[in-house]
C-alpha cells in the first residue's frame, strides 16, 4: 500500500507542477513528500524527475509510471471508495474546497455545519476568495464557480442556476427616475463590476420575446467585488447588476427594487467544478449533492 501512495503523490507532483503544492493537497509537509519520492525512486531504481530552479518534469520512466500507475492508483481507489460504500463509511478524510467569497460566506458558510454533522469523518478546508485559483495547482478537490465556464481542462457539473437583475434603490429612482428601455441605461449613474473577464461595462440584456440589447454604461464606482457595488447600490449610488441570489434579500426587504423588469441579463449557472479525472473520491460527490440539494432554488 505504500509502494501505491508513493505513486499517487509522484501522479499529484506531476498534476500540480510542484512537491510543495501536491504536499499541501494531501496534507503532507514538503519535505516528507521529497522523502517518499525518494524512496520511490530508489525501489524502482530509476529517476523520475528531472528538478530545475523553475519547476519538476518527468523523464521517460516518469511519463511511463504517469501513463500506467494512473490507472492502477485509480482502480485502488475506486475499490476503496466501494468497500467504504458497503461499510457505510464513504465520505471521509479532507476535501479541500475553494468558492467566491461573496456566494460562499452567504449560501455555503451557513449549510456547513449540517453537511459535517451528517459526515463525522470528515474535514473540510475551504478556501473562500474572488479571485479564480488553479485547482490542480494549488491541490484543491473542488471549486464552486459562478458564470460561464470556459476551461476545458476542469470537469463542471451545474448545481444551481443563476439569474441576474438590474437593482437600484428607491432613492436613487425617486432621484434620478426609472429608466423605461435598455437604451436609456447610458444617461445613468450605473456600477461596474471588474472580474475576471475585465470591466463589465457593457450590459447584455434580453427580453421576454428574445429581443437583444446591449449598452455602454458608465457610472462613478467600479470594483472586482460584488459586495462593494451592493452596497453602493443600496446607499443610492447607482444601478448594479447582480446575480439574484446576492440581492433576493434586499428586494424582499425594499432596500432595492427591480430596474428594468421586463428586460433581464442572461442566465447563467452556478457549477461544481473538478480537475479532469476518472475517479471523484465519496467525499467530493457527497459536497456536489448536498449543494445540488440545498440550492435548488436560490434566490428564486
Amino acid at each position: 500500500m505504500d509502494r501505491i501512495g508513493d505513486i499517487a503523490l509522484f501522479l499529484r507532483v506531476l498534476d500540480s507542477g510542484s512537491i510543495s503544492a501536491a504536499a499541501r493537497s494531501l496534507d503532507l509537509s514538503p519535505a516528507l513528500a521529497s522523502q517518499r519520492l525518494k524512496r520511490l525512486e530508489d525501489a524502482l531504481g530509476v529517476r523520475l524527475l528531472h528538478r530545475t530552479t523553475r519547476r519538476l518534469h518527468p523523464t521517460p520512466e516518469g511519463l511511463r509510471l504517469a501513463g500506467e500507475g494512473r490507472a492502477l492508483v485509480e482502480a485502488l481507489d475506486g475499490l476503496a471508495g466501494s468497500l467504504r460504500e458497503s461499510g457505510g463509511q464513504a465520505v471521509s478524510g479532507t476535501l479541500r474546497v475553494t468558492m467566491s467569497a461573496s456566494f460562499g460566506r452567504q449560501h455555503v458558510s451557513p449549510r456547513l455545519p449540517r453537511f459535517l454533522a451528517a459526515h463525522p469523518g470528515l474535514q473540510l478546508a475551504v478556501h473562500m476568495s474572488d479571485l479564480q485559483v488553479d485547482l490542480v495547482r494549488e491541490g484543491f478537490d473542488l471549486a464552486i464557480r459562478i458564470g460561464d465556464l470556459d476551461d476545458s481542462q476542469l470537469v463542471g457539473r451545474r448545481i444551481a442556476d443563476n439569474p441576474r437583475v438590474l437593482v437600484a434603490s428607491p432613492e436613487y429612482i425617486a432621484r434620478r427616475g426609472a429608466p423605461t428601455a435598455p437604451e436609456d441605461l447610458p444617461a445613468h449613474e450605473c456600477l461596474v463590476l471588474v472580474g475576471s473577464r475585465g470591466r463589465q461595462d457593457r450590459w447584455r440584456l434580453l427580453d421576454g420575446h428574445g429581443a437583444d440589447t446591449t449598452v455602454a454604461i458608465r457610472g462613478p464606482l467600479e470594483s472586482n467585488l460584488g459586495e462593494v457595488l451592493r452596497d453602493a447600490a443600496v446607499a443610492g449610488a447607482g444601478i448594479a447588476m447582480h446575480a439574484l441570489w446576492h440581492v433576493a434579500d434586499d428586494l424582499r426587504a425594499g432596500t432595492l427594487v427591480r430596474v428594468l423588469p421586463g428586460h433581464a441579463p442572461p442566465e447563467t449557472g452556478i457549477h461544481a467544478v473538478m480537475p479532469d479525472r476518472s475517479f471523484v473520491p465519496p467525499r467530493t460527490r457527497a459536497f456536489v449533492a448536498f449543494l445540488q440539494s440545498e440550492l435548488a432554488r436560490l434566490g428564486r
